[in-house]
């Protein structure tokens, strides 16, 4: 999926204008120029920027910390649920203001999360927010949350960065607002500058209700080639990046630190029900046991990553159900085609009733890593009779093609299986954009979520999660098949780093290597 971080994802670059260099890496400690592969269309957090949290211009009314446990962030203390199961109540802390200087109150987060519900402002996040029907003010530092069902782990939720309440007035659809180009938080570090298409540029926020960062400015240079970014680290153009394990690899033993995160970030391949080939059960389970899985991150990814069967992440050890999990294995794969009907023709690729076992697979054309990963199912495919056809595109071209075409795809959240699985899976957001795009169906597993959703004890949630996983595996609707580790290479020039797991959105403005940058201070 493409993570709302960058949603929608459509790729404005090609790398930094021809008629600009980016800024050199200022020889201050007390600033940061940092490579970012994508660049946002809308820094809104109604619109998904930073909407699972770690945000440097917004603040949620709680944060997690390194451990991933609820910490108050604009709250004074960690939400209190009611004994029903179904009210949240959240006090706020004093003393805070927005970077105008307005003060932030009730108000505030009253409006951010109606403006959420309200259709009006066609906020893109809505979907993360199925169970709460309402939020009141009860005054001017207490609000209540109200849901449908009782949701245990509803405050992970409250990490979305709250708004001004002046900016969401006028109930309109957001996609227009000019606060998406000049936004105002209460986050670490206030919105300066925005050249799109070359650099943003932040600076500290002083009044900051944590204390001011000690490091004062950040510049954001937009590279999506991963080459780019390397290049520009090298030759001294940049002190930070994200780049694919392989080339993180290349800066080893020097004067860089080279880290790797690992991450509830899955790569998948999406089947498409409604294609005569992807929508064939048999070709699922098949290509299922076909992909070698552990071959790709060690031939792709240097090892760095999980073998992945279900979108259950490996961080989230305890929800892992072990009988869910596919083997590599060829000869049961065309066990499985045989059995379906699916036979051998003379150039090795199979066919039934005339229709030959071909597919089309995209991936976007800048990520060099989706790419490999396809290459490698084409391959491991082919070996069972299974012709895969690839495109390299923009999403712009991906998307009007998601019901009909697989994907590579990515996703996925650390905090709990329920936030980005539950859409991914359930036949309730079948053919919703990248909410189960190839519109998945299967009552057991749709059971399984619905009860896992509902579960208000740890035990019966995660009894659920695992029955929906066996559910799954004897129907897959996908092929599942990494989580990949994410790798940063960094100059040695300040204290404060902590590792931590990383959801699929990361870079600089969230999770990631700085995703607690507010923290860090220059080495002297």
């Amino acid at each position: 999926m493409r993570s709302r971080l960058f949603v929608p994802f459509v790729l404005i670059i090609t790398g930094l204008s021809a008629c600009s260099s980016p800024p050199a890496a200022d020889p201050s400690t007390e600033a940061i120029v940092v490579g970012e592969g994508y660049e946002w269309e809308a820094l809104n957090p109604l619109l998904g920027f930073g909407s699972e949290g770690a945000s440097k211009l917004f603040d949620g009314l709680i944060k997690h910390d390194a451990t991933l446990q609820v910490v108050p962030a604009l709250a004074a203390e960690v939400p209190a649920v009611a004994a029903d199961g179904r009210s949240w109540t959240v006090r706020l802390r004093q003393g805070v203001s927005f970077h105008d200087g307005s003060v932030f109150d009730a108000e505030d987060v009253v409006a951010t999360y109606r403006a959420v519900l309200n259709p009006a402002f066609a906020s893109t996040v809505r979907s993360d927010f199925p169970m709460l029907t309402g939020v009141e003010k009860i005054d001017a530092s207490t609000v209540r949350f109200d849901l449908a069902y009782p949701y245990a782990p509803f405050a992970n939720r409250l990490n979305l960065g709250i708004m001004p309440s002046e900016a969401l007035a006028t109930p309109a659809p957001l996609e227009s607002s000019p606060f998406n180009s000049a936004p105002i938080g209460t986050g670490p570090y206030k919105f300066a500058e925005w050249r799109k298409g070359s650099t943003m540029t932040l600076a500290a926020n002083e009044a900051y209700f944590d204390g001011a960062p000690a490091v004062k400015k950040i510049t954001i240079v937009f590279a999506e080639d991963d080459n780019t970014r390397a290049q520009q680290m090298r030759a001294g153009d940049l002190d930070a990046t994200v780049l694919p394990p392989a080339l993180a690899r290349t800066f080893e033993g020097g004067e860089f630190a080279v880290l790797h995160h690992r991450s509830a970030d899955y790569r998948t391949v999406t089947m498409p029900s409604s294609h005569p080939v992807t929508g064939d059960p048999a070709i699922r389970k098949a290509l299922n046991v076909a992909v070698n899985r552990q071959g790709m991150i060690d031939a792709l990814l240097t090892g760095k990553g999980v073998a992945a069967s279900t979108p259950v992440p490996a961080v989230l050890a305890s929800y892992v159900e072990p009988a869910a999990q596919f083997r590599y294995d060829p000869a049961e794969a065309s066990r499985i085609l045989d059995a379906a009907g699916w036979v051998p023709g003379a150039d090795g690729i199979r066919a039934r009733n005339g229709q030959p076992a071909r597919f089309t697979l995209m991936y976007p054309a800048t990520d060099t890593v989706r790419k490999d990963l396809a290459q490698a199912v084409v391959s491991d495919a082919k070996a069972v009779g299974i012709e895969v056809v690839l495109e390299g595109l923009g999403w712009e071209a991906i998307e009007p093609r998601l019901a009909q075409d697989s994907l590579v795809m990515g996703g996925g959240s650390q905090l709990d299986p329920d936030q980005v699985i539950y859409p991914l899976l359930h036949s309730s957001f079948g053919g919703d954009g990248f909410n189960n795009p190839g519109s998945y169906r299967n009552a057991e597993v749709d059971a399984g979520l619905d009860a896992a959703r509902r579960a208000t004890d740890p035990a019966e949630q995660i009894a659920a999660v695992k029955r929906w996983q066996r559910a799954y595996a004897a129907d897959p609707g996908f092929v599942f098949l990494v989580f990949l580790d994410h790798s940063y290479v960094m100059r040695q020039k300040w204290n404060g780093y902590t590792p931590v797991v990383d959801p699929h959105s990361h870079g600089v403005l969230t999770w990631g290597a700085l995703w607690n940058f507010e923290d860090w201070a220059p080495k002297r």
